[in-house]
């Protein structure tokens, strides 16, 4: 699609930009007293519809719903967001080769709306009809199912789909032509490896397992990273202040919570230049990602409330926003 073809579907997307939850919006959010005056105020606020209940998970599945509907009215090439729903394509794959190989059915959530439906999903890993797959899942499919059948290894299986998902996300990344593809898929595979390799350290994972799940990728050097997960934290905080990413650094030295918000708020950074981009893809894109994470924090914030956490330890979660 040539750029001027996206001046029409960039323009609905500053108009619907409007109404994207900003930092104050979030802030009256927390400010509601319970759960029921959080689910009123999103209501009011165009959350849900006429035929959701109110209810927070039926709410918040309407308004992922509502992304895909939006972004499939502006007759633009859907093939742009496959980079986007990639972690629940291969999520699926992952829970069909566990129903499959442990027999237990029922016991694992999938994603709606992924090219795979959920029964053709589990009838491939069953008949291990692999060539049905897209081709960057085969490979991992074949892997996992002989990993489970053979070890039981649960958590091992988990590595290798994770593993092919960040692959997948990495290569459409190198494919597109669209920057914002580039930068979204870069960041999304570092973060992902500065996360395993906290985990890692915090389990004491070997250096083994610590190459088989992270993914190589520019910004990182995976080899350092996993070395610097087996000396400590210490060590991955050091490594990382000198390879460009002190700010995660810093959030790890913080806490968790502040760690597990400099991840999700580094991809809104990454997004943000477009906000003044008008023809390309870019601003779709980015509208996608900028929704997601404003349903990401709705939902931190109704589990803080469910769980009756203070007003000051919710705002401690909260991701930034993209207005």
């Amino acid at each position: 699609m040539s750029d001027t073809k996206y001046t029409y579907a960039v323009a609905r997307i500053r108009a619907l930009e409007v109404s994207l939850f900003s930092s104050s919006t979030i802030e009256q959010l927390i400010a509601c007293k319970d759960m029921e005056s959080c689910l009123r105020f999103l209501s009011e606020h165009g959350w849900g519809g006429v035929d959701t209940a109110m209810d927070a998970d039926a709410i918040l599945t309407r308004e992922q719903e509502k992304i895909w509907e939006t972004i499939g009215e502006m007759q633009v090439d859907m093939n742009v967001f496959d980079v986007l729903s990639y972690p629940n394509w291969f999520h699926n794959l992952k829970a069909a080769v566990k129903e499959v190989c442990t027999g237990r059915s029922g016991a694992n959530i999938y994603f709606e709306g992924t090219p795979i439906p959920k029964d053709e999903m589990i009838r491939i890993v069953r008949e291990k009809d692999f060539q049905a797959l897209p081709e960057n899942m085969r490979e991992a499919a074949r892997e996992a199912v002989d990993t489970l059948l053979h070890s039981g290894d649960g958590q091992l299986c988990d590595v290798i789909i994770d593993r092919a998902a960040l692959e997948a996300i990495l290569e459409a990344g190198n494919r597109s032509k669209a920057a914002i593809i580039r930068d979204y898929a870069e960041s999304t595979v570092a973060v992902a490896n500065i996360k395993i390799a906290v985990r890692c350290c915090k389990t004491g994972k070997s250096l083994e397992f610590m190459k088989r799940a992270m993914a190589p990728c520019k910004t990182l050097n995976v080899e350092r990273l996993a070395h610097a997960a087996l000396a400590g934290m210490d060590s991955i905080m050091e490594y990382l202040s000198g390879a460009g990413y002190a700010e995660a650094a810093d959030a790890i030295k913080e806490s968790p919570s502040a760690f597990e918000r400099w991840c999700d708020n580094r991809i809104i950074e990454t997004i943000k230049p477009q906000k003044t981009n008008p023809f390309s893809v870019g601003p779709l894109v980015a509208y996608v990602i900028a929704r997601q994470n404003e349903i990401k924090t709705v939902r931190i914030i109704l589990t803080c409330k469910q769980n009756g956490l203070s007003d000051d330890s919710i705002r401690e979660r909260v991701r930034e926003m993209y207005v």
